[in-house]
């Protein structure tokens, strides 16, 4: 299949499901549902939205830091501001095209700092992999720190799976469910091996092997304490903005930093799940908030409120970084320009 097709395709299936999941989230609230999400969300205290807004430009601050971090083992050091810059511009544009952002950004450095887009990915694919670890470390901590809430949901969910939803445990379909997944991991391991030369194959054994030589590759980082640094900086601050956007709403004021935990693990799939989180990061948010207690028409009045403050921001940091981009460098690029057109003092001739 044409490479071109493939992306669109995969696009408009990522965006077809997030707009799905809006339709279908949407289609079930019922009048009275609705006067009660509009009173929650005309009783919100935005400016507590600033600094959410505030926590989130930091976060992407320190990714761009972060990714300095990672280029200085190639003898590349772009300014800190243009390094910024193209970060918010990778999320601007990664609302619209899947993973287009990392291309994008790679590309303005490329432009504006001389740095060159083919060498920047790897450390992509650095950036990646760790926060795939970080991502899953969450995911424990939220498990673990919570065994009552989250443990029992999905204690729930597995009992309904091993025993088929009649209390009493089906030892035939624990059977059967662990043969299938035996045989579903030894037959992808087997593929990845056997039949690499195939494309789809191939593609997984690629990815497989990017995210090991990403994890890898920070060996050769030299500033190993500021990289480990800024990948907890990143996280905190992701959790952060989340603890401080519940005292937004009065419902969601009594809520700690372990539910905001099991908000930013959901809420990342979310994110993954569908086009900039569309639909998915919500439904998600609601959920996990249905769990603490929450009334479900409150936890989707919240969940909308966090999507909307963080895809505003991206698209106000974002465009803005766009337009400031190239206005900051071109005084650069004049003051080169003039440095290089100064006369040669007598002192220079000498010299030369």
């Amino acid at each position: 299949m044409n490479k071109k097709i493939s992306s669109l395709l995969q696009y408009a299936i990522f965006l077809g499901l997030g707009i799905f999941l809006v339709w279908w989230s949407i289609g079930k609230i019922s009048p009275a549902d609705w006067n009660e999400i509009k009173t929650a969300l005309a009783e919100t205290n935005y400016w507590l939205l600033v600094p959410v807004s505030l926590a989130l430009l930091l976060s992407h601050y320190s990714r761009a830091i972060r990714w300095k971090i990672l280029m200085e083992p190639m003898g590349y050091k772009p300014s800190n501001l243009n390094t910024y810059f193209a970060v918010l511009v990778g999320y601007l544009a990664n609302l619209a095209v899947p993973r287009l952002g990392e291309v994008l950004k790679c590309t303005i450095l490329a432009r504006y700092e001389k740095v060159p887009a083919d060498k920047l990915i790897g450390t992509i694919v650095a950036e990646r992999a760790f926060d795939l670890i970080c991502l899953v470390i969450v995911f424990f901590i939220t498990i673990f720190s919570q065994i009552d809430v989250i443990g029992n949901f999905a204690g729930d969910m597995v009992n309904d799976l091993l025993t088929g939803g009649t209390g009493e445990i089906n030892y035939t379909r624990i059977l059967m469910i662990l043969s299938i997944l035996l045989i579903i991991g030894t037959g992808f391991w087997y593929a990845l091996w056997k039949y690499s030369h195939i494309g789809f194959i191939k593609k997984i054994r690629v990815v497989v092997k990017g995210i090991w030589e990403g994890v890898t590759s920070v060996r050769y980082v030299k500033n190993k304490a500021g990289f480990f640094f800024h990948t907890f900086l990143i996280w905190f601050l992701y959790l952060a903005s989340i603890r401080i956007g519940f005292y937004a709403m009065d419902p969601t004021s009594v809520y700690g930093w372990l539910p905001s935990f099991s908000v930013l693990s959901l809420g990342s799939v979310g994110m993954i799940v569908t086009q900039g989180g569309i639909g998915a990061y919500p439904i998600l948010v609601q959920e996990t908030m249905v769990l603490y207690g929450l009334g479900e028409n409150i936890g989707k009045a919240f969940g909308w409120l966090l999507w909307l403050a963080q895809t505003f921001l991206i698209l106000l940091s974002g465009g803005l970084s766009l337009l400031l981009l190239p206005a900051i460098n071109a005084g650069k690029r004049k003051l080169r320009a003039g440095q290089d057109m100064l006369p040669i003092s007598p002192s220079d001739n000498q010299n030369i």
